[in-house]
């Protein structure tokens, strides 16, 4: 009975335009921020922050990327990794070159080239989509590994690809400790959840979702196929690219192309059907599904007393077992679970 509308008055349009137009959604956002800024950091131990946490926090925002260009416009992209492997590369490479370049814009500029390389990418989705734009995003993946990994200057001239960096630090505050990189990425993760939900409200998102549901009806109407998949590649290769030079700043530290292969691409396709194409909710709802359970599987199998071959061999073939059971049960994803989830406690305890 607490989840209801009744008596929730709009009387101008920027109260009838709000983000999160019940009272009750905007009470339990406020109060997971609160808990995730204020709580999280007094509770969670080092192993929590480095297994779990910091990589739910910047998969998320990379799912969050894919989900404007796959779940909002419809435009499949199997390059993911490769744009995450700009935005990283890039990013080192402003901050070994350029004195005095302050580490989170070269994270920014780092999505910025990531941006460029998606839209070049992108372009082709312009005469072509579904099967055939997945094999020519592939492509990007391919080119993006075969270029950090043959092109010595991108890596400073290392010989093997493997570049670190360390010592960030934000306005004086140095991000060293688990925690630090913690709030960090929450930070970046807060702001481009808020950036993404407002333009997914915008026209440019009614036009990605016109697009993604009939093109040609959206042309008809007068949406410009052109701008409307261009920006939405645009926009999802920046967020996507921040994503990557964090992954690689804030989690990994030292790293090379292996890290951002094939099968980073495929992992965030996963977060975001599992999670729920075209919902931003759904795209945490994912990448939570897919850092956290192959976590809780390897510690059940290692209680049970199986060995370690057979424990991550095991967890390999359930999590792909849950998989496919969560797409035929719900392929809507995880985020539809959460939508009847409000909807029956909107229509409790009557039954229609």
């Amino acid at each position: 009975m607490l989840y209801r509308e009744n008596g929730q008055f709009k009387t101008s349009y920027a109260s009838d335009q709000q983000i999160f137009p019940i009272t009750q959604d905007r009470v339990l956002i406020l109060a997971l921020l609160a808990v995730a800024f204020l709580v999280v950091p007094f509770l969670a131990s080092e192993y929590l922050f480095r297994a779990i946490l910091i990589p739910f926090l910047i998969l998320s925002l990379a799912a969050l990327g894919l989900n404007i260009l796959v779940g909002y416009c419809g435009q499949i992209s199997l390059g993911t990794g490769g744009f995450m492997a700009v935005g990283a590369y890039a990013a080192f490479n402003l901050l070994v070159r350029i004195d005095g370049m302050p580490a989170v814009l070269a994270i920014l500029l780092g999505g910025v080239f990531s941006m460029a390389v998606g839209v070049l990418f992108g372009i082709p989705s312009l005469r072509i989509k579904g099967l055939y734009l997945a094999v020519a995003t592939l492509a990007a993946q391919f080119f993006c590994d075969w270029a950090f990994l043959r092109i010595k200057w991108l890596t400073n001239d290392s010989s093997s690809g493997s570049v670190s960096v360390s010592g960030l630090s934000l306005l004086g505050w140095k991000i060293e400790t688990p925690l630090d990189k913690y709030l960090f990425c929450l930070g970046f993760l807060v702001m481009f959840g808020l950036i993404a939900k407002n333009l997914v409200r915008s026209h440019i998102g009614r036009e990605w979702m016109a697009i993604r549901d009939m093109d040609v009806a959206a042309s008809v109407i007068g949406i410009r196929p052109v701008y409307a998949k261009l920006t939405a590649f645009a926009v999802s290769s920046f967020i996507v690219g921040v994503a990557g030079a964090l992954w690689a700043f804030v989690y990994l530290g030292s790293w090379e192309p292996a890290a951002f292969n094939l099968n980073r691409s495929f992992d965030l396709l996963f977060m975001v059907i599992i999670g729920g194409l075209g919902s931003i909710m759904g795209s945490f709802f994912g990448a939570a599904f897919i850092v956290i359970l192959p976590i809780v599987l390897d510690i059940l199998g290692t209680k049970v007393g199986f060995d370690t071959a057979f424990a991550s061999h095991l967890t390999f073939m359930v999590f792909g077992a849950l998989i496919v059971f969560f797409l035929i049960v719900e392929p809507h994803g995880l985020a539809r679970l959460w939508s009847v989830g409000k909807e029956k406690l909107r229509l409790w305890p009557f039954p229609h």
